[in-house]
């Protein structure tokens, strides 16, 4: 047995005591005979290998371990660990059963100091010096070597006192803030010219930059700007004032603020105003030819877009919505989210397996609704098309097309495509023609409404809307028709029957004072019209 002498470190004496048995031990039996902690045991066990007073199994045992964690359930963990064994005689290797055991050996476990964290990041910083790095990049790069945030620029601002390391953020009046990301870092060679160095590294931060979102983000978005009027001019092209704010992704004054003053910074963009009210830009280098066709179309579009007809058939959904939401007990409607907030949530788009009326994959329908009758029935889906103006048989041809082709209602049968026998078609428009008439196999003749419910489609007429209205108390000179032309927009054809659906003795009047307060709208859809009769007293209500 071996004498304890009082050099010894105090765990030696209790290692060699634990080992005094002369039976193999794990480090978890020694703690567990000591009662030192894990970590003081390793390194009592590290020290006394070393000193070849004990003996480690040259190969490692692998044994699994159940743990039981109560609720959580059993848990599983392989173990890797050494055998030791108290060294008696001068041999240096020992077999013990199937294990063979041997003393330390300098030459075959070398003790290289271990690297600093500041020699990581200089190496990592040096060696990479072809790119910038941002310090949270550096960070994910070095975590196995257990470098942190804080670790990054307190070593780095050394460094840059020193000329080894270029640093760059947002650049203020006063003071250099970091960018999302974290600080800039880049390596600066001493053997380069120091300006030259200088320009190297502010061109490889250019590129890093280049690649993310962290440059000041008016900056950003005036350069945006300015990268969306070329492309557009480069496509012959021009491009809208709210094209340019929805592609900045900002409020509206910052898009304003973006636009004026990237007009201001690069001359090459110019601004132009269709019918004097509509803005639009473009670049120096879009010749006349094509700055004078490029104007034609878009005057074109306004017409189409901003123009009473698509103000009408906008206001005629929201009509028949209101009237269905109003009449049809448990409707639930579809809602979906779209890239333009000016989109009704209500209008569903659908995807087609193959192409109708000039649709490509994708087909708009106006309103969608479940109605579930009772616990006990499925659930039926009522699909909604509104159209202003007279309907024919073509209209209903095309809508039954789209049902039947659309992924989500129609379905294959054995007879060809067809709509699920759980989704109605529902189409409301301001009138069908009364004297087209269909004629079937047998050279009979049926008329639309009949085609229709043949087709499992429901016709809604305006005419059943004013039945209702009438039905509650208003006058005939009430109609969905008149409130229609005169509503702004849906929301307000909305607001104008609940008041008159509350009170019908104020019809007329909310009606004439919506009329009054929409004036300006009128005058701007004559102007798309009749263009010659130029005002510019519609400018305020455009813009």
């Amino acid at each position: 047995m071996y004498l304890v002498t009082n050099f010894w470190h105090p765990s030696t004496s209790l290692i060699i005591e634990a080992l005094s048995d002369g039976k193999p031990k794990s480090s978890m039996e020694i703690a567990r005979l000591t009662g030192m902690k894990n970590s003081a045991v390793w390194a009592a066990l590290g020290r006394c290998w070393q000193k070849n007073l004990i003996l480690r199994s040259k190969v490692q045992l692998m044994v699994c371990h159940n743990n039981f964690k109560g609720r959580n359930g059993l848990t599983k963990n392989l173990r890797l660990y050494h055998l030791y064994l108290l060294k008696t005689g001068s041999s240096d290797s020992l077999v013990v059963g199937n294990q063979e055991f041997s003393s330390y050996r300098r030459s075959d476990y070398p003790l290289p100091l271990p690297e600093s964290k500041a020699s990581c990041i200089f190496n990592f910083i040096k060696s990479n010096s072809r790119r910038a790095y941002f310090s949270t990049e550096i960070v994910k790069a070095l975590s196995r070597n257990e470098v942190k945030p804080s670790d990054i620029m307190s070593n780095v601002r050394r460094w840059e006192r020193k000329g080894l390391v270029f640093v760059r953020g947002y650049r203020l009046d006063d003071r250099q803030t970091p960018f999302k990301e974290g600080y800039l870092i880049t390596w600066l060679d001493p053997l380069v010219a120091r300006e030259e160095a200088i320009k190297n590294a502010v061109e490889k931060t250019e590129k890093s930059l280049l690649a993310s979102e962290t440059t000041n983000p008016t900056i950003q978005r005036v350069h945006r700007v300015r990268d969306i009027i070329i492309e557009s001019s480069r496509l012959r092209e021009l491009v809208s004032y709210s094209y340019i704010w929805g592609s900045l992704g900002c409020s509206k004054y910052e898009g304003e603020a973006a636009i004026q003053r990237s007009l201001q910074l690069y001359p090459d963009l110019k601004e132009v105003k269709l019918f004097d009210a509509f803005r639009y830009f473009y670049h120096e280098s879009l010749n006349g030819y094509d700055l004078s066709a490029a104007k034609i179309m878009k005057e074109d579009y306004v017409r189409l877009t901003k123009g009473k007809a698509n103000r009408v058939g906008h206001n005629w959904e929201a009509a028949s919505e209101w009237f269905i939401d109003k009449f049809t007990t448990g409707a639930h409607f579809w809602v979906q989210n779209h890239r333009t907030q000016r989109m009704d949530p209500r209008r569903i788009t659908i995807h087609l397996f193959k192409n109708v009326g000039g649709r490509k994959r994708n087909a708009e329908v106006d309103r969608v609704w479940d109605v579930t009758p009772s616990i006990f029935s499925p659930s039926i889906t009522y699909v909604l098309s509104c159209k202003w103006g007279i309907i024919f048989k073509r209209d209903i041809d095309d809508f039954f097309d789209v049902l039947r082709w659309s992924k989500e209602f129609g379905v294959d049968t054995p007879d060809g495509r067809e709509i699920k026998q759980s989704v109605v078609g529902v189409f409301a428009g301001s009138a069908f023609n009364p004297n087209e008439s269909i004629k079937l196999k047998d050279e009979s003749s049926i008329g639309l409404s009949s085609y229709a419910a043949r087709m499992n489609i429901q016709l809604l007429k305006a005419s059943d809307f004013n039945n209702k209205l009438q039905q509650k108390g208003c006058p005939l000179t009430v109609s969905v028709q008149r409130i229609c032309k005169i509503s702004r927009d849906e929301k307000q054809v909305r607001e104008i029957i609940d008041d008159i659906w509350n009170n019908q003795k104020k019809s007329e009047q909310v009606l004439s004072t919506a009329a009054e307060n929409n004036r300006k709208v009128y005058e701007l859809e004559k102007l798309l019209e009749n263009p010659e009769n130029n005002s510019n007293a519609v400018c305020e209500l455009a813009t």
